[in-house]
């Protein structure tokens, strides 16, 4: 890995955004395959071969929003056609990482700091709420569609000079071979439709040879009830949706995810208040039947006092060390637990693509969102030429 190359591309878009959210689902199944190569046994155990990751960044400078594409070096051509293959009006360029514009401390005596890593509060199978949900897709005039990417931007708009907001998701192509997340979906999809097998009660041989013996006649076969309706008939409403659902999500390419927030400034300008934007923008994802985006207890900005009260001495340093921690994973885009795995949890294309995409003017009308002021165009026919 320290061999390696990574560039940072910032991506920016017209006013006049007129692609669906759908747009960016398309782009999101075409990275996976780009950077999917999963090493094999030899690879990954005497060369020390990994597979890549994407690190897809929304971040707020001083009230400045930008979005922001970590990748591999040597992918840079392919990435950049892919997005421009669904916005070929977008600026893509190469920046300088803005995580090397603060100190590396942090937090010290004039910078504090606050972070979360996000985990799935169920299984893997069920979905989060989609852009499908939010009736984008529905609606033909862009100022009344419902974007639920707007409401981050505007609550990064809030974030004053001295303060910045970094919201990073960081995929992993996969597929069910690395992770199993479609072996367990049918599971989980069959237990939800009442399909599991039922297990035939089976009788000790000691009771059967002492039946026999008793009554002389061998035990017989208990009868099977056969049912008028299949269970699938007797599912309610709300049901036959949770199971819908989940086989969507399974049917579509998937990525390896973990998410995060840090929220730094200078002390005399640090807001905890401001913890509550990032907060609001995840749990905009609920939804009571399916599955939610929730803050990991592990991974938080927060110990609890132990009931061995001389550990509760140096609760300010443990603290201290948590925060750090947690600074260096997003600083070097490490996973929640790293070196050891875990922390880690599986969304497909449609739930990225809801999560990371460019909203048009109309929905999201930030001004601290940078435009492209003028769109590109191919020269005027006719147009004399000098030999």
């Amino acid at each position: 890995m320290k061999k390696q190359k990574f560039v940072v591309l910032e991506i920016r878009v017209p006013k006049e955004v007129l692609k669906p959210v759908r747009a960016m689902e398309t782009v999101m199944a075409a990275l996976r395959q780009t950077l999917y190569d999963p090493p094999d046994w030899w690879e990954k155990w005497f060369e020390g071969k990994v597979q890549f990751s994407y690190s897809f960044e929304i971040v707020s400078l001083g009230g400045d929003v930008h979005f922001f594409l970590r990748i591999p070096r040597g992918a840079r051509d392919s990435i950049e056609a892919i997005i421009y293959g669904q916005y070929p009006e977008a600026e893509i360029s190469v920046v300088d990482d803005y995580t090397k514009k603060v100190p590396r401390d942090i937090p010290n005596k004039e910078w504090d700091m606050w972070s979360a890593d996000y985990r799935l509060l169920k299984k893997d199978p069920y979905p989060i709420k989609t852009y499908l949900k939010f009736e984008t897709e529905h609606e033909p005039l862009e100022e009344k569609r419902v974007d639920p990417i707007a409401g981050l931007l505007e609550a990064m708009a809030k974030i004053k000079p001295g303060e910045q907001l970094w919201v990073q998701m960081m995929a992993e192509p996969i597929t069910d071979k690395e992770v199993p997340y479609i072996s367990e979906g049918k599971k989980v999809r069959d237990e939800l439709a009442k399909r599991t097998k039922k297990v035939k009660a089976q009788t000790p041989m000691i009771m059967e040879a002492a039946g026999i013996f008793i009554t002389g006649e061998p035990p017989a076969a208990p009868e099977e009830k056969k049912e008028l309706l299949p269970p699938e008939m007797k599912m309610t409403p709300g049901e036959k949706e949770v199971v819908e659902e989940v086989e969507r999500k399974i049917s579509k390419p998937a990525f390896k995810v973990n998410i995060r927030f840090v929220y730094l400034g200078k002390r005399d300008v640090f807001f905890k208040g401001n913890l509550r934007l990032p907060f609001g923008f995840f749990a905009s994802f609920f939804t009571e039947n399916l599955n939610a985006l929730v803050p990991w207890g592990k991974t938080i900005c927060k110990i609890h006092k132990s009931w061995f009260l001389p550990l509760n001495l140096i609760l300010p340093r443990r603290l201290y060390l948590r925060k750090r921690k947690l600074f260096k994973n997003y600083l070097e885009r490490n996973t929640p637990l790293f070196p050891f795995p875990g922390g880690t949890f599986v969304l497909n294309t449609e739930e990225m693509a809801t999560l990371f995409h460019f909203p048009g003017r109309g929905v999201a009308p930030s001004p601290s969102l940078p435009h492209i002021e003028a769109k590109k165009g191919e020269a005027p026919p006719g147009l004399p030429m000098e030999e």
